[in-house]
């Protein structure tokens, strides 16, 4: 019995590394990828897939947003047309959603970057499910009370969660890779023309973030500070701090290169309380 498979990702690359991998189970055709999470919505209903390997940090729709508006449309549609909902499979660099899925046993999932091993055992559980006519591995519900129980623990997991569900590794782009970097590695973000360049003690790439507030979003206050408008530091990979001009400061950071990182007149306040000068 061949699969039938779309791949939802915004990123380019991590659509055609996944394609690759795909290439090499025999019963899977991806029939189309997409873009972002409109582009999943309109797929889905057009292709009726098997299984969908979807994105969970999109621009605009998320993953478990495109979870929902086709819910909440096979509903409308199962009395006027007989489809079964696919099996879903998160692609995304955090351990928090494979949890939240895992809690509800409705999708599985694959962390970035992707791995051959755990690819094959996503096929494997997704070819039981659709054998078993969509039902959990115990059988116990099926595949659309599951998906409504996912989008019932996200909505409730989130609300009031603030900066308090930080996922514990970042994403980082170094050249074709993209890597899982463990923040207390991270020694500092810099932002530059829009573009968002990370530092750790061994290497450097650059963020899918826009924005710093976007980037802050997902680091751990705790230990991330924003010394300047233009830089974010882990104050754990601080290695000196250096007197400047008129009262102010700069910090020489734990990189290979030692960078110098100014920290601005409004933030020095902050800095005489971190360390007490």
């Amino acid at each position: 019995m061949t699969i039938s498979a779309l791949i939802i990702d915004d990123e380019q690359l991590a659509r055609d590394e996944l394609a690759y991998l795909l290439q090499a189970a025999a019963d899977i055709d991806v029939v189309a990828q997409g873009a972002n999470g409109i582009e999943a919505v309109e797929l889905i209903e057009e292709y009726h897939p098997d299984i969908v390997f979807l994105d969970v940090q999109m621009p605009g729709l998320d993953g478990f947003a495109v979870i929902q508006r086709i819910v909440d449309r096979h509903r409308k549609l199962k009395d006027h047309q007989t489809w079964q909902l696919p099996q879903f499979v998160f692609a995304t660099a955090y351990d928090q959603y494979a949890v939240r899925a895992f809690d509800v046993n409705a999708v599985d999932y694959l962390l970035k970057p992707f791995d051959r091993s755990r690819v094959d055992k996503a096929l494997e559980r997704a070819r039981a499910r659709i054998s078993n006519g969509a039902a959990g591995t115990q059988g116990e519900s099926p595949i659309e009370s599951q998906l409504d129980a996912l989008l019932h623990l996200l909505k409730n997991g989130s609300q009031g969660a603030g900066r308090g569900a930080q996922p514990a590794k970042l994403i980082v782009q170094a050249g074709s890779r993209l890597l899982l970097v463990d923040q207390a590695e991270i020694c500092f973000a810099e932002i530059d023309e829009g573009v968002i360049r990370v530092v750790t003690q061994q290497f450097e790439g650059q963020s899918k973030c826009r924005t710093i507030e976007e980037l802050l979003d997902q680091l751990d206050p705790a230990i991330f500070w924003r010394a300047h408008r233009s830089f974010v530091v882990n104050i754990n990979q601080i290695r000196e701090v250096v007197p400047w001009f008129k009262s102010t400061y700069q910090l020489r950071m734990n990189d290979k290169k030692q960078t110098e990182i100014p920290v601005s007149r409004a933030q020095t306040k902050r800095l005489r309380e971190l360390f007490n000068l």
